[in-house]
């Protein structure tokens, strides 16, 4: 089986792990990437096409289909699922369609979709002035939500109390977005519709995030997390535990508004990442992205719920139905969390090997590399790596991260020579 998999504009090597798990799956794995490194695939299955115009990134994919004969097309990156669906269009293999991929890609698209079929959303407005947000954020009350059109990772998504902080924060997510990857390493020549910032009222509940599958007129909750962050002014996304605490009725209230939104995105054949958050007592639809979660999400669901979202995009990108089944916890309690330092030039990560050997963890990805530039808010989002461990239960688990991650040191370089991490 030969899989093509794309990367717009290619983002360090954050995907090889993932692509080193699609490989072990007996696929063969080539890498088209937009613009990117010389190196960064075995040469015989890599192409660099230097360019993020969606013409020359579609035909090139043509000229290696003609020779390679691919069976499907997929992506891990947020930024290429429009290229994606383009590619996979242009080669007669199964795709999402370039509408519902950019649909499920801008959050005003996104929203304006969940408000025709009835799905419960918070109230938005988008808004190209600050006089625009300042409307908006009095009509629904304060606090309120700053986030932009398209973006990910939480990267200039702010909570805004008062008409002075919603100016700061709007001018710090309008600058910041001008140079935010997630929006620039999207294929040029698309329409990806109204570009800039929404303001949205704000959701009082707990967070949940889901990978989930559409196959048809089916939704499968494969995989249920709590996300247990103390937030402040930012939402770092940074703590989650499994398997979630919603009960069957909070569960199937989930799924109906889950389903609601991916069909309204146009998603009949998706892996998917869905983030629902609770108000007064019932679930409200923040997202549905047209692929798996990020961070060690895949893990959290081979090990809570016996879903694997990394093989369900394989299976999908051939035309297959995976293996999946309604969310069925297995018993493994587990806490996991995005590690943040301090802003600076990363110069040395140690981690004790009393860490990284042991039986308690299960997921461990420095991420940042000697030279690296990380960000925190308001200037961005950038993290470290993931931790994730084991328990016999949420609080064992929680207590085990907690530690490990505290003995993890951080040494910062002098700034000069610098690379960003996205």
């Amino acid at each position: 089986m030969k899989l093509l998999t794309i990367e717009t504009r290619q983002y360090l090597s954050y995907y090889v792990s993932r692509y080193r798990q699609v490989e072990a799956f007996g696929v063969d794995l080539y890498v088209l990437n937009g613009e990117g490194t010389t190196d960064f695939w075995p040469a015989e299955r890599y192409r660099l096409v230097g360019s993020k115009k969606i013409d020359e990134i579609v035909g090139q994919a043509c000229e290696w289909h003609a020779r390679e004969r691919f069976d499907g097309v997929v992506t891990f990156s947020e930024s290429a699922v429009v290229t994606v669906a383009a590619v996979a269009e242009a080669l007669g293999l199964p795709s999402i369609g370039v509408e519902a991929a950019v649909c499920s890609r801008n959050k005003v698209l996104m929203r304006r979709a969940y408000e025709r079929a009835g799905a419960p959303i918070p109230a938005y407005r988008f808004v190209p002035t600050l006089g625009d947000a300042l409307s908006a954020a009095e009509e629904f009350g304060y606090p309120v939500i700053v986030k932009p059109t398209m973006g990910a990772g939480s990267h200039f998504v702010f909570r805004v109390d008062s008409p002075e902080e919603l100016a700061q924060r709007y001018a710090q997510a309008a600058k910041g977005i001008q140079t935010m990857f997630w929006v620039t390493s999207e294929a040029d020549g698309v329409d990806l519709g109204p570009q800039g910032l929404l303001v949205e009222s704000f959701l009082d509940g707990r967070e949940y995030l889901i990978e989930a599958l559409a196959w048809d007129e089916e939704i499968y909750l494969g995989s249920v997390v709590d996300r247990i962050t103390a937030e402040g002014g930012t939402f770092d996304d940074d703590v989650h535990h499994a398997p979630t605490s919603l009960g069957e009725a909070e569960l199937a209230k989930v799924h109906r508004v889950v389903q609601a939104g991916a069909h309204a995105q146009g998603l009949r054949r998706s892996a998917m990442h869905a983030e629902v958050r609770f108000h007064r007592g019932e679930p409200h639809l923040l997202e549905i992205a047209a692929r798996v979660g990020g961070g060690g999400l895949d893990m959290i669901a081979r090990l809570t719920a016996d879903y694997d979202p990394i093989r369900a995009v394989v299976d999908v990108g051939r035309g297959v139905m995976p293996r999946v089944r309604h969310y069925r916890p297995t018993g493994v309690h587990i806490a996991a969390m995005c590690l943040l330092c301090d802003e600076g030039v990363v110069g040395h990560v140690e981690v004790p090997p009393e860490i990284s050997q042991s039986d308690k963890v299960f997921l461990l990805k420095i991420t940042a590399r000697p030279g690296d530039l990380i960000r925190r808010p308001p200037n961005g989002n950038t993290i470290l790596g993931f931790l994730g461990t084991t328990g016999t239960s949420m609080q064992d688990a929680v207590a085990t991260m907690n530690d490990f991650a505290s003995r993890i040191n951080v040494t910062f370089a002098p700034v000069g020579g610098t690379r960003p991490a996205a």
